[in-house]
């Protein structure tokens, strides 16, 4: 059987290597191919592949986002996060959103192959490190996590890391400058961040933008 795949990446370059790797093995075929989270549900809504391959700092959709959509919409697929992020929070937030499985790109190599065959089998997928990653996490905890953030609040923090002032912002969200100001705030308080710097490095970190 020929497992289908969706490859979801806004990185061109890197997609297409990606592509060139899983498409050397005669059990897998590529698909369709997407550069940005909204695309992705859609392809994978018109195709329904086997595994859907994820990054997580994409436009208009991030990857987590999309999962959720993904396997809400689709539930026959198994998603599969490819990531640049090696987040102990960021890795049990994409499980929990329902990703089968989860790697580094730094890491990957043979590692995608297993993964997509893992993934179409029904079976988890973590990457070189992750396993090692989780348990530090559960060990030492973490003071900021992006699951304790509303849908209101990472638009503000994706926004404003991005660069855009309280006025610009406000207008993108439709509030005023002032209560952008007050999330801002708020945001800062909830994660124990005391400087914009913090907040850049954190929504990186956490792939809550596509900065880099």
């Amino acid at each position: 059987m020929v497992i289908t795949v969706l490859l979801a990446d806004d990185h061109g370059v890197l997609r297409d290597g990606v592509r060139r790797l899983l498409e050397a093995n005669n059990d897998i075929r590529v698909a369709a191919v997407a550069n940005n989270g909204y695309e992705a549900l859609e392809k994978a809504t018109d195709v329904r592949p086997d595994v859907t391959l994820l990054d997580i700092s994409m436009p208009r959709l991030s990857g987590i986002e999309a999962t959720r959509a993904i396997v809400a919409r689709v539930p026959s697929t198994a998603v599969v996060i490819l990531s640049m992020h090696s987040s102990a929070e960021l890795v049990r937030e994409a499980l929990r959103a329902g990703a089968r499985g989860y790697l580094l790109k730094e890491s990957a190599g043979e590692e995608v192959v297993k993964a997509v065959r893992a993934a179409a089998a029904g079976r988890r997928f973590l990457g070189a490190g992750i396993t090692d990653l989780l348990i530090e996490g559960c060990i030492h905890g973490q003071v900021a996590t992006a699951a304790h953030l509303t849908a209101r609040e990472r638009d503000v923090l994706r926004l404003v890391v991005e660069g855009n002032s309280n006025i610009e912002s406000a207008a993108a969200l439709g509030l005023s400058p002032r209560s952008v100001e007050t999330y801002r705030l708020r945001l800062m308080q909830k994660l124990g961040l005391s400087d914009l710097p913090s907040l850049v490095k954190f929504a990186i970190r956490h792939g809550l933008t596509t900065l880099e």
